[in-house]
């Protein structure tokens, strides 16, 4: 039998990189790009949030919560930058890595916290759009081991294994 502190470690699927984006500063529009650098300094080089340290280093949202938003505003799609996350995935419960580290492609990060709507959202998605952002607007993570994030990278859970599963990626 499982308790529930098992099913909790229990996160074996691995998730896809589908889309990136940075904000190089407040409220500019979304610069999408194929990769970009992360480090334990400076976040995502290039994103405005690049040379702060702290706990918000990098957002991602599940692709599977843009039909829901969009759904929940009446609308057939909403773009990944309008959402103005840096990293999009699928294929993997974000909410599920709570607490957790994980690693994106060569690099490596640790879940923060929720990435809670701001009323910037009522400005750029309608009357309604900080409402329908909410509960699906993804995770806060930092970078604790420098790396390059692209499209198409796995994203996974590092389990309780860290250090033996960091080894095989490099310095």
């Amino acid at each position: 039998m499982s308790t529930i502190q098992n099913l909790l470690k229990t996160l074996p699927q691995i998730g896809k990189v589908v889309w990136i984006g940075l904000r190089p500063t407040k409220k500019a529009d979304m610069q999408i790009v194929r990769s970009v650098e992360a480090n334990t300094e400076n976040g995502l080089t290039g994103d405005r949030y690049s040379g702060r340290s702290g706990n918000r280093q990098v957002t991602l949202i599940q692709a599977e919560h843009l039909p829901v938003i969009a759904s929940c505003l009446g609308v057939d799609i909403i773009k990944p930058e309008l959402l103005r996350r840096n990293i999009v995935v699928s294929g993997i419960n974000l909410l599920a890595l709570k607490d957790k580290s994980f690693c994106i492609g060569e690099t490596k990060l640790q879940m923060t916290g929720l990435c809670h709507p701001c009323s910037f959202m009522e400005q750029t998605l309608g009357p309604g759009g900080y409402n329908a952002v909410r509960g699906h607007g993804g995770i806060t993570a930092k970078v604790i081991h420098n790396g390059r994030i692209s499209v198409d990278d796995n994203v996974s859970y590092l389990g309780e294994t860290l250090d033996t599963k960091m080894s095989n990626i490099g310095p």
